[in-house]
């Protein structure tokens, strides 16, 4: 039965090992990955995640004013004409 200072010991080695084991491969991944990039000439843009732009669509008009015939689509904050009155009387 090991002590657990010998244990302790064992660990730092084969956390040494792993950490080597690691490096090595790690760099022949790293070569594998270049030589690829240079065979199909990749760059590193074309890699890179490309996101469009986020662009919200224009809401279409609920509610009118009869008196000026301004719209408002139910979003953001509400219009003078609108404030404190029932919208279901200004419902398009």
């Amino acid at each position: 039965m090991s002590t657990y200072k010998e244990l302790l010991a064992k660990q730092r080695e084969l956390d040494a090992q792993i950490a080597a084991a690691r490096n090595e491969e790690r760099a022949q991944a790293i070569a594998t990955i270049r030589e690829l990039m240079q065979q199909f000439e990749i760059t590193s843009s074309d890699l890179a995640v490309k996101r469009g732009a986020y662009k919200r669509g224009s809401s279409q008009a609920k509610y009118r004013d009869p008196a000026s015939g301004a719209t408002w689509s139910g979003m953001g904050r509400e219009p003078r004409w609108i404030a404190g009155k029932d919208r279901a009387a200004f419902a398009i």
